[in-house]
């Protein structure tokens, strides 16, 4: 099998051993977060594997003390390093499997967001993230979609569904997102965090945002990419001139709220 994980093909393998209206269901049982262990063919991880192996010495590494440390490789590296993943977060066969699991219509973040697509390398002890939501600064919601790609290591994604649903009372669970391991949740209504490696231990994960809405006010962008500075890709990948091209480029097209 080809590498690009790209064709039409590939993807059927991925996705037609399921129940899309089953999936849906459990999707909205489990508060807006839904995990398929074994989701990608042995392949195609091995592929993004051998993809990451190449850059991860490259990887932006961040600690804010007693919230996250670990490594990150941004949007842009990975459309011109690990193409394979990048080429699934584009997909349209990719995206209208996730849309029938949400329920409605989402859109890829724009260009400049650099968080839009990236790999987060936990390599060293001590690495992790506490509790946190992935708000979105975007008008409409924002979708996380985790997909495993190396896990040699005890380190576990920690959820809390129904947070902020007083209907319904706050269930706890854990699962270690293994290679080829789905995950997808709303952002803005999962409580989650990854527990700290051991001595010696690597684990990988790629990081698919999508949205409902490209919008987002001035403000909020400047917000956002604060925190992506900080906490992710570093001050120059973030206010670089490169990516300012790209983003000044695209506002001209956007509709950009007060």
């Amino acid at each position: 099998m080809s590498s690009s994980f790209a064709t039409s093909q590939d993807l059927d393998v991925a996705v037609e051993r399921f129940d899309l209206g089953q999936l849906r269901e459990t999707y909205l049982e489990q508060g807006r977060f839904l995990c398929i262990p074994q989701f990608l063919p042995e392949s195609v991880v091995s592929a993004w594997r051998r993809e990451v192996e190449s850059i991860a010495a490259g990887a932006h590494r961040s600690h804010i003390p007693g919230h996250k440390r670990g490594g990150s490789i941004d949007r842009s590296t990975i459309e011109s390093e690990a193409p394979s993943v990048a080429r699934v977060y584009g997909s349209a066969l990719f995206r209208e499997f996730l849309e029938a699991v949400v329920g409605e219509k989402i859109l890829l973040c724009p260009n400049h967001d650099l968080h839009g697509c990236a790999v987060y390398l936990y390599s060293r002890a001590g690495d992790h993230i506490g509790f946190h939501y992935d708000t979105s600064y975007y008008r409409g919601r924002r979708y996380t979609v985790l997909l495993g790609i190396r896990n040699d290591s005890q380190a576990k994604l920690v959820y809390r569904l129904h947070t902020k649903d007083r209907r319904r009372t706050p269930v706890d669970g854990e699962v270690a997102v293994e290679p080829g391991t789905l995950v997808v949740f709303d952002g803005d209504t999962v409580l989650h965090k990854v527990t700290p490696l051991g001595e010696g231990e690597v684990r990988w994960v790629a990081s698919m945002q999508y949205v409902t809405d490209v919008r987002m006010r001035r403000t909020l962008r400047f917000v956002s990419d604060m925190k992506d500075a900080i906490a992710y890709f570093g001050f120059r990948r973030i206010f670089g001139p490169r990516r300012a091209a790209r983003a000044s480029i695209e506002a001209q097209s956007e509709t950009v709220g007060t």
